[in-house]
């Protein structure tokens, strides 16, 4: 007899490539030993979302109203939760979850709850991410419910490696994840190191693109990967060890 599970409903599109990182960690994170021990998925993916950096800073489109029309479709088409592959979309999930009925996993959320499973003494936590997530502070009101401090690059770091790796013409978002991208990155990541920063959060979905196995001396947080785990478990109604198959610097998909 099948188990009965939950179907995931993603909000996709924001970007595409994070997108398809996202539904490869919900397979390789399953426990399935077959085909049909795979959790039922639905994948509305939205490109045309207005950017969410732009519209927080710089008065651009609202995204919410593409966000509510995604979680509709998902929602219709028979989905029991949404997630969504994109941190800075995050700054409008108390909004959107108001407009539909079915829940929100909550990625920040779930981030922060499997950094405070490490056990870790060091409560600063470093984070990179899109200057919108920064300045929204979703990441800092969060982590700091849980005891925990983000730390963030200077502003200098934060628009010429940071955003530039993102958003630059030969950047993640034009379908570049090597060359300038994973040059910028590692030195936003160097600086964090040199503050005695050794838990780094890689808060935009384009991030883990990038990064490799044993790429730098510190401990990577994936949310992407946390997101994905934390879909499978609430899907598949299991409670038990929620992050037990979660290591970044030891598996890839």
């Amino acid at each position: 007899m099948i188990k009965p599970m939950k179907t995931i409903g993603i909000i996709g599109g924001v970007g595409p490539e994070a997108t398809l990182d996202l539904y490869r960690w919900i397979i390789k994170l399953t426990p399935a030993k077959k085909d049909q021990d795979h959790v039922p998925t639905l994948i509305y993916s939205l490109p045309q979302i207005p950017d969410r950096t732009r519209a927080l800073l710089y008065g651009g489109k609202d995204p919410l109203p593409y966000l509510v029309k995604a979680a509709k479709v998902l929602e219709k088409g028979g989905a029991d939760f949404c997630i969504i592959p994109c941190n800075t979309a995050h700054a409008f999930i108390d909004q959107l979850q108001k407009k539909v009925r079915i829940p929100i996993i909550n990625m920040i959320e779930e981030t922060a709850k499997y950094v405070i499973s490490l056990g870790q003494e060091e409560k600063r936590v470093g984070l990179l991410a899109t200057t919108g997530t920064i300045k929204t502070k979703i990441y800092h009101d969060t982590f700091s419910r849980y005891g925990l401090e983000i730390i963030v690059p200077p502003m200098s770091v934060q628009e010429r490696n940071v955003m530039e790796a993102i958003y630059g013409s030969r950047g993640i978002k034009a379908g570049f994840t090597r060359g300038i991208p994973e040059v910028l990155l590692r030195l936003a990541v160097e600086h964090l190191t040199k503050k005695g920063i050794r838990t780094i959060i890689m808060g935009c979905t384009e991030i883990p693109l990038v990064f490799q196995e044993g790429d730098v001396r510190c401990l990577l947080v994936n949310p992407t990967q946390i997101l994905a785990q934390s879909a499978v478990t609430f899907a598949l109604g299991d409670s038990q060890q929620v992050y037990n198959r979660l290591s970044y610097r030891k598996e890839q998909p």
